[in-house]
């Protein structure tokens, strides 16, 4: 069987660009290319640019147990937010075109997974009718298909309840990107690494990338700075009376051609999805029920979470008889990112509202890379109320066995419809119970509704740690339920049985 594998990001990405789904994609390639009978390529787009415009055009990679190929000078740049609502998003004739040769010279294939659509126009799923014997599998590791912002998170605070018909797209971004500027970036960086002077290189390092971060903090000011000027000055429809209190004064009005733009990408992404994939990979039930909500026939779709090899940790650890350490504290962790999305600034908030005598039983290690000015003041104005805070500055893989020894609860507070985060299966792989919100797909893991507190709701959230100091939630409660993480063999054998179309 051979499988090609798509997603925006190189998993050999010098820059670490993917996230956990380049983590994954890694782990794909590895796990297959072990396999008798298997062969496997990747193929990435979307980052990779000339400084000098030129059509799109397939290149090799670096040479290694897999091929490796770039899309380079997609007409659809990556990741979505830095396209965002482009039209290049549907349709670039010549980046399909240069994809449909790639895979007509490369080919054929038994299979086209795609771990995300981001990086090429969608309407490269039409070409499953040219390939009748290829069959298009699409992983759901975001919701770019129904969400420009991929997300589903509005204007950078709150999860986004209501598509309004696209009206609400049109006032989400705090900071549109100038995708001219992102080319010229992603430009020089290609530019310098076909020369051998690029990410991971000493001058890279000391001279490039310093440089060239500068600039695009620097064009995100200037946008910011747009941004709010344009907020300022827009027009709103002039209310028959001053409001009054309790009234609130009429919205102010959006372009309805944008507005119409961004229900047409949805209604037509969706539609393609449901016309040319074969299969759907949910990688959570809340994800099958997002997808189901915005219309991806439940035909096409399946629930298959991700296997990954902290499931071997399983096998290493085992359950703690009880939350509390010997002296009554509650050892607490939070692992990832310092960002709104992902609940650091509710878990701040929620920690520093706690009664003094429930903080001080608290021994809380926050791994994570250091954020904002802002979120750093507040996780240090926490330090003084907590029986202990130690902050990491990032981890790795091989950090977390030391960074977790002592750590009896995870917490995974996300604010939009997590996925399913690799933080969540870091922990849990450990026997490390998860205290998680309601949003996403980290609290089917547990299955332990004593331990699921409402999204960005400090009470909720009160509740359920109370219940954890005062002894009413056990370890064996959150155990009872729970689900054994995936291990990689099965999770490869259960995408094999998808490939081959099995029932």
């Amino acid at each position: 069987m051979r499988v090609l594998f798509y997603n925006w990001a190189d998993p050999q990405d010098p820059e670490g660009r993917g996230g956990g789904v380049s983590v994954y994609q890694r782990n794909l390639l590895d796990g297959f290319a072990r396999m008798d009978g298997v062969e496997v390529a990747m193929l990435s787009s979307g980052l990779s640019y000339d400084l000098v415009g030129r059509k799109p055009r397939v290149v090799p990679l670096a040479s290694g147990p897999v091929a490796r190929y770039a899309l380079v000078n997609s007409g659809t740049i990556a990741p979505a937010h830095a396209g965002f609502g482009n039209p290049a998003q549907l349709d670039h004739p010549a980046t399909a075109a240069a994809f449909a040769a790639f895979v007509e010279r490369t080919g054929p294939w038994d299979v086209i997974h795609f771990n995300n659509l981001e990086g090429l126009p969608t309407e490269v799923l039409a070409l499953r009718d040219r390939w009748p014997g290829t069959r298009f599998v699409l992983s759901l590791h975001n919701y770019y298909p129904i969400c420009p912002q991929v997300n589903l998170w509005f204007a950078e605070r709150e999860s986004c309840e209501s598509f309004d018909a696209g009206r609400a797209c049109t006032r989400c971004l705090t900071a549109r990107p100038e995708e001219r500027a992102v080319r010229t970036v992603y430009a020089t960086g290609w530019s310098l690494s076909r020369l051998g002077m690029g990410p991971g290189s000493a001058l890279y390092r000391t001279v490039a990338r310093p440089v060239l971060g500068f600039a695009w903090r620097s064009v995100r000011r200037v946008l910011r700075w747009r941004h709010a000027r344009r907020e300022r000055g827009q027009a709103v429809p002039a209310p028959a009376a001053a409001p009054t209190a309790g009234h609130q004064a009429p919205a102010p009005l959006f372009h309805a051609e944008a507005a119409l733009a961004f229900a047409q990408r949805r209604a037509r992404m969706v539609g393609q999805i449901n016309a040319h994939c074969d299969a759907v990979l949910c990688v959570s039930d809340r994800v099958r029920q997002i997808a189901l909500t915005h219309g991806i026939h439940a035909s096409r779709t399946t629930t298959l979470r991700i296997g990954s090899r902290e499931a071997a940790e399983w096998h290493h650890t085992r359950p703690r008889p009880a939350f509390l350490l010997e002296d009554g504290t509650l050892s607490l962790a939070y692992l990832g990112y310092m960002r709104r999305d992902k609940g650091f600034y509710f878990l701040m908030r929620a920690l520093a509202a706690l009664p003094p005598e429930m903080a001080a039983r608290l021994r809380l290690t926050i791994a994570a890379g250091r954020g904002e000015a802002d979120a750093m003041a507040a996780m240090e104005a926490l330090r003084p109320k907590l029986a202990e805070l130690r902050h990491v500055d990032g981890y790795s893989h091989d950090d977390l066995n030391d960074l977790l020894r002592d750590v009896t609860l995870g917490i995974v507070p996300p604010i939009w419809e997590d996925n399913l985060p690799q933080v969540a299966i870091e922990m849990h792989a450990r026997h490390i119970p998860l205290l998680t919100s309601d949003r996403g797909g980290a609290q089917e893991l547990g299955h332990c509704p004593d331990l699921v507190f409402r999204a960005d709701d400090v009470p909720s959230f009160r509740s359920a740690l109370g219940r954890v100091l005062d002894g009413s939630v056990t370890p064996a409660h959150y155990w009872a339920q729970a689900r054994p993480p995936v291990d990689l063999p099965s999770h490869l054998n259960a995408l094999l049985s998808i490939y081959r179309g099995d029932a």
